[in-house]
C-alpha cells in the first residue's frame, strides 16, 4: 500500500472540497435540512462529499462517509484499508460562519488510522500526515512545515467543545486548574494538540468515527495517545456502531 501517494490524493480531495464549501459559505443559500437525528446537512456537505468521492474513487479502496450511502457491517467487517471521511465536520459551525469546520479524509487499516488529512477552508489551514512521512501544516501560501512532538508535555492548556461542556469534562478541567481552556469547533481541536497549544483534550460527549478518524491519523504520525475513557484502550474505528465511546486524547 504506497501510502504516501494516498496522502497526496487525499490533500488534493481535501483542498478542493474545500474551495466547493467555500462556494455556498460565501452564497446567500446553505440549503440547510434536518438529518433523521437533528444535525443539519447543508448543500455545502453533498457538494464536499461528491468532491472528494471523485478522487478516493480512483484508488479502488472503498469509502465509509458521513454522506455516503450505509454499508452493512457484514460487508465492511472484512475490509483490509479504506477510506472514511466528513467532508464537513463542524455543519454547525459552518451555519453560523465562524470558520471552524473541517474536510476530514482518513485512511483505516483494519480498526486504526494510518493517515489523516484535516482542511479547514475559511482558514485555509491544511494538517497531513502518517507514520513514514510525519506530519505537516501548510497555510494559505506559506511553505509546508513539519509539525514535531511537543516535548514538554505539562497540561498548560485544555480543549474543550464549545457546545458540549459536560459535568464529566468540567471535572477534568478541574483538575488543572492553572491551565487555560479553549474552546474550537470541529476536528480542529485535536489539531491545538498537533501544534502544542494545548495538551489534552476530554471528550465526554457523542462524536461518530469519521469525526475523529482523520485528526486521530495525524496525531498517531506524532505519537499521541486517543483511548476510551472507560477502559484507557485506543479508539477504534469500522465497529459495528460507528458512535465513538468517550476518550480523551493527550500526548
Amino acid at each position: 500500500m504506497n501510502i504516501s501517494q494516498l496522502t497526496k490524493i487525499a490533500v488534493t480531495a481535501a483542498k478542493l472540497a474545500g474551495q466547493e464549501i467555500l462556494k455556498i459559505y460565501h452564497s446567500a443559500d446553505f440549503g440547510v435540512e434536518m438529518k433523521s437525528d437533528d444535525s443539519p446537512l447543508t448543500l455545502a456537505d453533498k457538494a464536499a462529499h461528491e468532491e472528494i468521492m471523485k478522487y478516493l474513487s480512483e484508488t479502488g479502496l472503498p469509502v465509509l462517509s458521513e454522506e455516503g450511502k450505509s454499508i452493512p457491517y457484514e460487508e465492511r467487517k472484512n475490509w483490509e484499508y479504506f477510506w472514511m471521511v466528513d467532508p464537513l465536520d463542524g455543519t454547525k459551525e459552518f451555519i453560523k460562519k465562524n470558520g471552524e469546520f473541517t474536510v476530514n479524509i482518513a485512511l483505516i487499516h483494519r480498526d486504526t488510522p494510518v493517515m489523516g488529512v484535516v482542511y479547514a477552508p475559511v482558514l485555509d489551514r491544511m494538517y497531513w500526515g502518517n507514520a513514514e512521512e510525519g506530519v505537516w501544516k501548510q497555510e494559505g501560501k506559506e511553505k509546508a512545515r513539519m509539525l514535531k512532538r511537543p516535548e514538554n508535555k505539562m497540561v498548560r492548556a485544555i480543549v474543550a467543545s464549545r457546545s458540549h461542556l459536560s459535568p464529566e469534562t468540567q471535572e477534568v478541567i478541574d483538575r488543572y486548574p492553572d491551565a487555560e481552556v479553549i474552546s474550537m469547533g470541529s476536528s480542529l481541536k485535536f489539531m491545538l494538540l498537533a501544534e502544542g497549544k494545548a495538551q489534552l483534550y476530554p471528550r465526554f460527549a457523542p462524536t461518530m468515527e469519521w469525526d475523529t478518524a482523520a485528526a486521530h491519523g495525524v496525531l498517531l504520525a506524532l505519537g499521541f495517545t486517543v483511548k476510551k475513557t472507560d477502559n484507557n484502550q485506543p479508539l477504534l474505528y469500522n465497529k459495528q456502531n460507528l458512535l465513538n465511546p468517550f476518550f480523551i486524547c493527550e500526548g
